[in-house]
């Protein structure tokens, strides 16, 4: 046996001086180096999507998409949030509670100017007749609060609202002992106008100072 043959080694694989043994690397080991290096890529293009990703929602990109998404949140929540009925969606039953004839009368044709669908036109219940100190009363179901009741409200200053067991969507307007006549339609628009402004804001969103209203109305008090 040659010298250079090492120990345990003999048959083919014995070194004669022209001839050596073909030492392979065992395969196992490739398929390791294999894996970790998939490994490192992989990582390496999670880490630089992440990157990405804050790059996008803290840079420009991100501005721009944050400032669409608030935009059109705003947009979405202050359409609910104004979802007031217009005056002709609102029928309102007239009544006079004052000893003065034809009141109801011509109250309810100048609603009917402004919008407003007109229901039932009369002397008002022995309930309320000559019994309303003030200028009248808004009445309607529980539903019709904030809603109908409200809106009608931007045509009377002074109006106490209160609501019955009814469950019809209809409303009624008594006229009290101080009535003169409804608020000037301009006043009204405006109110309007106040009640959008004012569910706006209550949602989160600015309101656009253009389209501000010079008056304000209070929401109508519950009795």
């Amino acid at each position: 046996m040659s010298m250079l043959t090492p120990p345990g080694l003999g048959g083919k694989y014995r070194i004669t001086g022209d001839k050596y043994p073909r030492m392979r690397r065992p395969r196992h080991r490739r398929r390791l180096v294999l894996a970790g290096t998939s490994v490192v890529v992989a990582l390496g293009l999670a880490g630089w999507g992440t990157m990405q990703l804050i790059d996008v929602f803290s840079g420009e990109s991100g501005k721009k998409l944050t400032a669409a998404g608030r935009k059109q949140g705003c947009r979405t929540t202050s359409t609910a949030a104004m979802a007031l009925p217009k005056p002709g969606q609102i029928t309102v039953n007239v009544y006079n509670a004052t000893p003065r004839a034809g009141l109801a009368k011509t109250t309810a044709d100048e609603l009917k100017k402004r919008g407003f669908l007109i229901g039932k036109v009369g002397n008002a219940p022995a309930k309320y007749d000559k019994k309303i100190q003030g200028a009248g009363i808004l009445l309607g179901s529980p539903a019709s609060w904030n809603k109908a009741l409200t809106v009608l409200g931007t045509q009377l200053k002074g109006a106490a609202t209160k609501t019955d067991s009814r469950k019809t969507g209809d409303v009624d307007l008594l006229l009290g002992k101080t009535f003169t006549r409804l608020n000037v339609q301009k006043d009204a628009d405006e109110a309007l106008a106040t009640l959008a402004s004012a569910a706006s804001k209550a949602s989160g969103c600015a309101a656009d100072p253009a389209q501000q209203p010079r008056n304000s109305v209070p929401r109508p008090q519950k009795q």
